[in-house]
């Protein structure tokens, strides 16, 4: 059978194909901006005739769509903003697990996927469908499902390196045109435009950059267009590299892995981006248990990894994924980037915070993290902190060095009292 004909075979509806979807499913859903629409909307259609189906993604946008079906329950290896208070209702579950080790998880044997819900473009002529915006952990467990259900979209970008599945391996197709989801960037406060500059004076040229998504990030990459030879390998990037691609600012090539490629997992932002990854070999897309692993990050040159957090205490145990007992995000990739840049001999592991919250009226930097919040990055594994006030280096800092250190980052306004309240910081300065 040709490939034309293999495919033609497979073609179902949404409805046909969600059939096959029964109580007591494991499903794995394709996440971030590759969230096939199609089918969650089929699937919420008869979520109310199963029973126990969990729904595993990373990232989810929108509406929650199964927030009135209890026969299916989310477990999310992160959450976003859909489905956040289900979590801490104790309506939906939170998994904490490195982005690195989730294919591990998978690929043990211990976390069967009876069905994967993906998102693809169509297949080329040798048949083979990429997973565009979203490489990151859907190749494995898709991989790992007993029964993959395709939805095909043209709108969806043909992205290039290690992220294609073949129409033999996929069990049933969903065709249906819908445009990608886009986030849109937001505009850098002047908070952030500050906390941009103290980072941007810690790249140096040559560098290779982890960024994720938010205000920090954006004010980062504004601020390195006299940069030379900056290079990418991160777990994600949004349209915040493009104006620096385009300058030539960043070529990629004095990375140490990958030279001439931006090297990520999936990418989240405009249309414009998916349009400039489409079909385009400057972009190299991988599954995250290889672009968050560790010891390849260190193989790049001056690999500067750059995270945010929730809080830090004075120790330097940085919370990252929760608001005391709130479960907001995830751990996601900040550990293995930490561990990656601080294992390279030219590394620059960063966390990057506002040194306050809530228009000023909470202080990030605080004596003991708050009641509740998770430790996501150790005391251990800090290097860098950065604020609008300026950066620190902890490695090999004592507690007392630390805690002054990271005083004097921290808003005026709440440095006595930080010194104060701190069993370590010096009393008399």
């Amino acid at each position: 059978m040709n490939i034309i004909d293999q495919y033609n075979s497979k073609r179902l509806s949404a409805d046909e194909a969600i059939a096959f979807v029964k109580s007591g499913h494991r499903v794995f859903l394709d996440g971030n901006a590759a969230m096939p629409m199609e089918l969650i909307r089929s699937l919420a259609k008869c979520g109310h005739e199963l029973d126990s189906v969990e729904l595993n993604h990373l990232l989810t946008f929108g509406e929650d769509h199964f927030r009135e079906i209890p026969g299916i329950r989310d477990n999310a290896w992160f959450l976003g903003p859909s489905i956040r208070q289900a979590v801490n209702e104790n309506r939906s579950d939170y998994i904490p697990i490195f982005l690195s080790e989730i294919a591990t998880l998978v690929r043990s044997g211990e976390w069967p996927i009876d069905v994967a819900l993906i998102h693809v473009s169509p297949p080329d002529r040798y048949g083979y469908m990429s997973y565009g915006v979203e490489t990151s952990i859907t190749k494995p467990c898709t991989e790992m499902a007993k029964l993959v259900i395709a939805q095909v979209n043209p709108r969806m970008p043909r992205a290039l390196g290690d992220c294609f599945i073949h129409v033999s391996d996929v069990d049933y197709i969903v065709e249906h045109e819908e445009d990608i989801i886009e986030i849109p960037a937001k505009e850098c406060s002047e908070q952030e435009k500050q906390i941009g500059e103290n980072v941007a004076k810690l790249v140096q040229d040559d560098a290779t950059l982890q960024l994720g998504i938010g205000g920090i990030p954006n004010a980062v990459l504004a601020c390195l267009g006299n940069r030379h030879n900056l290079g990418i390998h991160t777990e994600m990037f949004v349209d915040g590299i493009l104006p620096l691609v385009e300058a030539g600012v960043i070529n990629n090539q004095k990375k140490g892995l990958h030279r001439g490629k931006v090297v990520s997992g999936f990418c989240m932002g405009s249309k414009e981006l998916y349009q400039a990854i489409d079909n385009n070999p400057f972009y190299d897309f991988h599954p995250n248990h290889y672009t968050n692993d560790p010891a390849i990050i260190a193989q790049n040159y001056r690999m500067t990894a750059i995270n945010s957090a929730i809080e830090i205490d004075l120790t330097g145990q940085v919370c990252a994924d929760s608001m005391g007992e709130y479960i907001f995000s995830g751990i996601g990739g900040q550990v293995d980037f930490i561990r990656g840049a601080s294992r390279c001999p030219t590394g620059v592991p960063i966390v990057a915070l506002p040194s306050t919250a809530k228009s000023g009226k909470l202080s990030r930097i605080v004596p003991t993290l708050t009641k509740g919040a998770g430790v996501v990055t150790s005391r251990g594994d800090v290097h860098w902190v950065v604020s609008e006030f300026g950066a620190v280096n902890l490695f090999g800092k004592n507690l007392r060095q630390r805690a002054d250190l990271l005083i004097g980052i921290s808003h005026p306004d709440f440095r006595a009292e930080l010194r104060k309240e701190s069993k370590w910081a010096t009393k008399d300065l």
